[in-house]
């Protein structure tokens, strides 16, 4: 849903007279949506602007149409302009069929005489026709082979790059933009492309047509052509800027509307009584929305009346034109009566011309956008190095820090510590401590802006990354519900493993404490979980967790990193998980938690604060000195131990 950015000053007459009247505060402002980003320049653009750059732009088109599909490129643009030159042809054969037809002489040897030229009329609309048929089949054909590519490319660099570029603002509205817009509009620029190709062709065709037949007549379609293509301009523009002011009302529409018949509003509406302020905002803007659409048809058909008066005018002299050369003998009659055939063609094929340079000035916009971001992201996909992996003894971190952009202190600063295959590693501190983005740093999924992560003396710079990703397992607090069922929900912690060595989904489950919260489900293991489908099922945030700490005991990875793992889970599913964390002495795991009593247990506690590493022992060596971890750990025990909160208040 678009954010509001604050009031504007009344504009376009969107706020109703009574409304100042009565003191009411102007309709706020949207901020644009990444699908509109473009809308604004577009507007500002004269249509001289726009067709200067058309050659640029219709290389670029065909330049992408035929890295597609060069056959349906070629048939598409070829057979249009084959169907063109019919088009000259029929003109041509008709003017042979009306000169024989006002010839002198009986009706009947008339006829015979405009026989061969009205078969070869016939023959160059029915072939036009066939052609035209055929140039849409390439043209429909070209149109899902770009999306599919298009899109493509785009998923293979969003999942691609690194992940520190989606913290970067720039490139996270570059990608909306691209996803939003961009992608969608590469179809079109060729859509449009091609379109105005056959527009342009319809017109050089009649127009050649013509001069053959009697060039002096060519002005007059030149004449009657000119005006046409001025007001089509004209109300092309004026229908863009209505779209653009009437979005901009819907939205505000659309976002009372979304309120008042939404489930999950519904109670809270109910409860406050929302109901009168929520209908009166609506009536409100309903007003300033019907008032908008009655200027509209207004100014609409003021621009169709004047369009079509000029348009007449023109007319008007065109035919007074030809009456004085039908009347000085300079242009045959039936010259005459083909030029006026000419001109309904010319003018047909300039509507779709000003339209499809209108549309495809606007689409490539929004497709530079989208070639923007693939440039922007080809430069954020990591290298690293080529050295393979497969497991480690240790990983050591030697003065590791991490900024994220635009900020200003680090978010991990200079911290330095050891990980042993076989220990349970717990990270502990207040929030905005930096431990979920440490475990991220040593997961592999950020590298350090300073310092060094080396894997059994190996910088991880250096390092293979996918094989380096291969041996982490992660379990986040931030879960995605995958709309799988609950079986490939385990599975996509290791997707790509046969019946080889590891957990079996049956096995991860029952040690994550899920097996029997699945079996429960209606169709066990092979339930769908998501509503949207038919027969889905939804879960609570606790079994989603349970699922979640099952992917992550699929993957059967060397390191395991726990990032608040059983923060929904209750006390039994909580104490089978750590209980099964602590078993595996070919692993190590890297546990972050706010419950304490968890990591008692662990082999080593970091404790950070601001991103800084200040404390660093076992439980009972950090209890046995004071500082933030026996604080924390005693604060927690006072909810369980009579006198300990008065204790650590003590302190």
């Amino acid at each position: 849903m678009a954010t509001v950015i604050g009031p504007r000053p009344p504009s376009d007459g969107d706020a109703p007279a009574e409304d100042a009247a009565a003191g009411e505060s102007p309709l706020p402002e949207l901020a644009d949506g990444h699908w509109m980003n473009r809308a604004t320049e577009f507007a500002h653009t004269s249509f001289w602007a726009v067709a200067r750059r058309l050659p640029a732009l219709v290389r670029e088109a065909v330049g992408l149409a035929w890295a597609t599909s060069r056959r349906d490129t070629a048939a598409s643009i070829g057979l249009n302009i084959a169907a063109g030159v019919l088009t000259t042809c029929g003109l041509l054969a008709t003017t042979g069929v009306l000169r024989q037809l006002f010839a002198a002489g009986p009706t009947p040897d008339r006829i015979r005489a405009a026989l061969p030229a009205l078969l070869l009329a016939a023959a160059a609309v029915t072939g036009r026709g066939a052609l035209t048929v055929a140039a849409g089949w390439a043209q429909a054909r070209l149109i899902p082979q770009i999306n599919y590519q298009v899109e493509l490319r785009l998923f293979e660099a969003t999942t691609a790059v690194e992940l520190a570029a989606f913290d970067d603002a720039g490139f996270a509205e570059e990608m909306d933009r691209a996803r939003d817009r961009g992608m969608a509009e590469a179809a079109s620029i060729v859509d449009h492309t091609v379109n105005l190709v056959t527009g342009v062709v319809g017109v050089l065709a009649t127009a050649a047509a013509v001069t053959v037949i009697q060039p002096v007549l060519l002005p007059c379609l030149l004449l009657a052509a000119v005006p046409e293509a001025v007001t089509a301009v004209k109300l092309a523009r004026r229908q863009y800027l209505a779209i653009l002011a009437w979005i901009t009302r819907r939205r505000r529409m659309f976002m009372l509307a979304r309120l008042m018949a939404d489930r999950h509003t519904a109670a809270e509406i109910r409860a406050y009584q929302m109901r009168d302020f929520l209908l009166a905002e609506y009536h409100r803007m309903m007003t300033v929305e019907t008032q908008a659409q009655l200027r509209l048809a207004r100014s609409q058909t003021v621009t169709r009346a004047m369009g079509l008066s000029v348009t007449g005018v023109a007319a008007f002299a065109v035919y007074a034109v030809l009456g004085g050369l039908l009347l000085t003998g300079v242009v045959a009659l039936a010259a005459a009566a083909t030029a006026l055939l000419a001109l309904q063609s010319a003018r047909s094929s300039l509507r779709t011309a000003v339209f499809a340079t209108n549309s495809l000035y606007e689409d490539a916009l929004y497709y530079q956008d989208y070639r923007d971001f693939l440039d922007r992201a080809g430069r954020r996909i990591p290298t690293g190095g080529q050295q393979a992996v497969d497991g480690f003894e240790r990983i050591d971190l030697d003065r590791v820090s991490l900024r994220y952009p635009d900020t200003d202190g680090a978010a991990v600063d200079e911290v330095s510590l050891t990980i042993r295959r076989g220990e349970v590693v717990a990270l502990v501190g207040e929030n905005g401590s930096g431990k979920t983005t440490l475990a991220k740093l040593i997961a592999g999924l950020y590298r350090p802006t300073g310092g060094a992560i080396r894997w059994d003396g190996v910088d991880a710079a250096e390092l293979d990354p996918r094989q380096v990703a291969a041996q982490v397992a992660v379990m986040s607090q931030d879960w995605w519900k995958f709309p799988f069922t609950a079986r490939q929900n385990i599975r996509v912690g290791r997707h790509d493993r046969a019946d080889g060595p590891g957990p079996s989904v049956e096995s991860a489950a029952r040690e994550a404490a899920a097996h029997d919260m699945i079996s429960e489900l209606p169709f066990g293991y092979d339930t769908l979980l998501d509503r949207q489908f038919k027969d889905g099922q939804d879960l609570s945030g606790g079994q989603w967790q349970r699922l979640v700490a099952a992917r992550g005991l699929y993957r059967d990875a060397r390191l395991l990193i726990c990032d608040e793992p059983s923060a929904a889970l209750d006390a039994r599913a909580e104490h089978a998980l750590f209980q099964h964390l602590r078993r595996r002495p070919d692993r190590a795991v890297v546990l972050i938690t706010h419950r304490l009593a968890n990591v008692r247990h662990a082999d080593q506690i970091f404790v950070l604060d601001h991103g800084r590493l200040v404390q660093h022992g076992d439980h009972d060596a950090l209890m046995a000195q004071a500082g933030p971890y026996r604080e924390l750990f005693e604060l927690q025990a006072a909810g369980y131990l009579a006198g300990a909160g008065e204790a650590a208040a003590d302190r």
